[in-house]
């Protein structure tokens, strides 16, 4: 069994994803070739937004957003614990300072009612406060409306990290399209995936994206050989794009398979008393990037992974080790995230695709609900 099965998508569209990179190979543009504006068009539109911009990865994607507010040593960036570190690296990377606010015990996403206060407790430190980065994690988006209002009254930026909520909605509106600028992946196991790197930044804000466009591109300005601005190499591959243009033809279907599949994992094991299933609010659809449940303690969880791999059942762990508490962090601050590291320790991913059968389902919460009785 796959954790997540690529396989079956490929045996789909294989023979349209060849054409698409035979199409490449024939017109030779493999650095900015036309399958990337196409891309950006039609992620543009189905997002709802103004500007598609691809880059060579999430991480890129991420970074590019904090360049284009020049964002530099002095500065400092709130974002959450919980996270992959490519989160908080970019911050580090332009030599400003994360501030962490710890999560909300139901969703796993960025507390939005102590950003307010985590922003007056930052009011007299050496840093300057310039943005929020929220993330999107496991598919389900932050609550931006809190977010964006209190960004508002300080005059703060908002970068959604939407590296796993490409597909999601937040009342009414897709994920990716809730921010000054949003930022996802197209790593292959995003829920929309390539067969290598890639990700995308979407703005609403013109001269954002004119920005970004020049960053991701050496700091070009009007030609080649004239830079405007201290940029990266950060472009998207045109193999990837043409790869992604047929993977895209399948996701408002595979969306609804997500779904599907997570109603049946929620409905089987809800009723535990030792399972926490994934809390979506009404005015939120997940894309569902993973699905996760909540343990009791991390001895339990242990117990279930191993009876999973007993049965040849794969399964995963985002995230064991919270940002703060990684070594690499040991320098950045010293608090204490109490709900992100009791997470961490009850946290555990089960396999979710959109080709998960009926049957393999069976078998996974056949497995789960046994162990939890042992």
């Amino acid at each position: 069994m796959q954790f997540i099965d690529l396989k079956s998508q490929q045996q789909k569209i294989r023979d349209k994803i060849l054409a698409r990179l035979n199409q490449v190979l024939d017109h030779g543009q493999y650095i900015m070739g036309p399958e990337i504006t196409e891309l950006e068009n039609q992620l543009a539109g189905f997002v709802d937004c103004n500007h598609a911009i691809g880059v060579a990865s999430g991480t890129d994607a991420l970074l590019l957003a904090l360049m284009s507010y020049d964002v530099g040593p002095g500065d400092a960036i709130i974002t959450t614990p919980f996270t992959f570190i490519a989160t908080v690296e970019v911050i580090c990377l332009l030599g400003a300072t994360p501030v962490f606010v710890d999560i909300h015990p139901n969703t796993y996403n960025i507390n939005p009612l102590a950003i307010e206060d985590t922003i007056k407790n930052c009011m007299n430190e050496s840093y300057k406060l310039r943005g929020i980065i929220p993330v999107d994690l496991f598919g389900l988006p932050a609550e931006y409306d809190t977010i964006n209002r209190v960004a508002q009254k300080y005059d703060l930026f908002v970068i959604e990290d939407a590296a796993q909520s490409f597909g999601a909605s937040y009342h009414n509106h897709r994920a990716c399209s809730l921010a000054d600028i949003s930022c996802t992946s197209f790593f292959p196991a995003k829920p929309l995936g390539g067969y290598g790197d890639g990700g995308m930044c979407f703005t609403n804000d013109d001269d954002l994206a004119k920005k970004i466009r020049s960053l991701m591109l050496h700091g070009q300005g009007g030609h080649r050989y004239e830079h405007t601005y201290i940029g990266i190499n950060g472009r998207l591959d045109t193999m990837q794009a043409a790869i992604l243009l047929e993977k895209f033809g399948l996701f408002p279907d595979e969306l609804i398979a997500r779904q599907k599949v997570a109603d049946r994992y929620t409905n089987a094991l809800k009723a535990h008393s030792s399972i926490f299933t994934p809390h979506i609010p009404e005015h939120c659809q997940s894309c569902w990037a993973q699905y996760s449940i909540l343990l009791d303690n991390s001895e339990q969880r242990q117990h279930v992974q191993t009876c999973l791999k007993n049965e040849g059942i794969p399964s995963a762990i985002y995230y064991p080790i919270p940002i703060h508490q990684q070594p690499a962090f040991k320098n950045i601050t010293n608090e204490k995230f109490p709900i992100s590291e009791s997470v961490s320790q009850r946290i555990m991913s089960v396999p979710m695709h959109p080709y998960l059968s009926s049957d393999q389902q069976d078998m996974i919460v056949k497995v789960v609900l046994n162990a939890l009785e042992k």
